[in-house]
């Protein structure tokens, strides 16, 4: 089997698009495109959905990623074995545009030198990433498991920082005007946050977050991406959501979207990072000290009890 050809696949798969692949491993999206082509016709069935947005995981395509992703890490090991010190080190984030996305580029902008390959994983089970990270297929990953008890004996989980949150909301929306809100002023208001995933730790964040504060949070619906939520909150009064302040969104200029910093306490989101216990990438040691070195939150500070 072609190994280019399944690294084509992951690639695509970890980025939802054939050009992004491409763009990555240095080909045109047309031969990303044949290559993936041909790995469908070998294998017999459709690995990938062609969709306006990119591509998705077919059901074939799920089940057959761990292993094209297994078979692609084990050929760049091969080759990492006889080329020491040239892999790059590898880490996963929940999304490209995210907070831990942010803070990696920050780092990397004053390190240019860093050979670093971001990924996004695309499982919202913890636990799906602490199996990456044993199995060496990721060196860490922005991923909390809220039971560290729970940890395999080879993988460690230690705080990155925190991410304070803020309200999303459109122009109509009651509390669009205000410049800072306390949790006590978002009470009755619905905070729609479409697609928590059981056993995701942000699950047990907004439980948590939604006890405490008695809010009112919204998890109906399936998660249509950014576009959808922003969209149903521009045209929306009364509807908003919780975004990262790190988090990098952009939207059309007549959305008049705000976002809106959360105060007295600031609510903040506790990113953890996992990494092997024992001989980590030698590139992890520099971003993580990094991480430490990010300013504390200023202020009281709500955060879950796991952290």
């Amino acid at each position: 089997m072609d190994t280019e050809a399944l690294r084509s696949f992951v690639r695509a798969a970890e980025l939802g698009q054939l050009r992004h692949a491409a763009a990555e491993l240095g080909v045109t999206q047309q031969a990303v495109s044949k290559r993936v082509a041909g790995l469908e016709r070998e294998l017999g069935v459709s690995l990938f959905t062609r969709t306006a947005r990119g591509v998705e995981l077919t059901l074939d395509g799920q089940a057959f990623l761990p292993h094209a992703r297994s078979v692609v890490t084990g050929a760049d090991r091969a080759v990492t074995a006889v080329r020491p010190g040239s892999r790059a080190l590898r880490i996963d984030v929940l999304g490209l545009r995210s907070a831990q996305a942010v803070v990696l580029h920050d780092y990397w902008r004053s390190h240019p030198g860093t050979n670093l390959d971001v990924v996004t994983l695309r499982v919202d089970d913890p636990r799906l990433a602490v199996a990456a990270v044993e199995a060496g297929e990721i060196d860490a990953s922005f991923r909390a498991v809220t039971d560290q008890a729970s940890l395999p004996r080879d993988v460690r989980m230690i705080h990155a920082f925190d991410s304070p949150l803020e309200l999303l909301v459109g122009p109509r929306h009651p509390l669009a005007s205000a410049r800072t809100l306390t949790p006590a002023r978002l009470r009755k208001h619905r905070i729609w946050v479409p697609g928590i995933a059981p056993r995701s730790e942000w699950a047990e964040f907004y439980d948590q977050l939604a006890t405490d504060f008695d809010l009112r949070v919204d998890a109906a619906g399936p998660n249509f991406g950014n576009e959808v939520l922003q969209d149903t909150l521009a045209d929306s009064a009364d509807v908003a959501t919780l975004v990262g302040a790190r988090d990098r969104y952009t939207w059309p200029t007549h959305y008049d979207l705000r976002r809106i910093p959360i105060v007295e306490p600031t609510i903040a989101y506790p990113l953890s990072l996992l990494l092997p216990r024992t001989t980590p990438h030698p590139g992890l040691r520099p971003i993580i000290d990094h991480l430490h070195g990010l300013p504390t939150l200023p202020g009281a500070v709500w955060r879950p009890s796991w952290r």
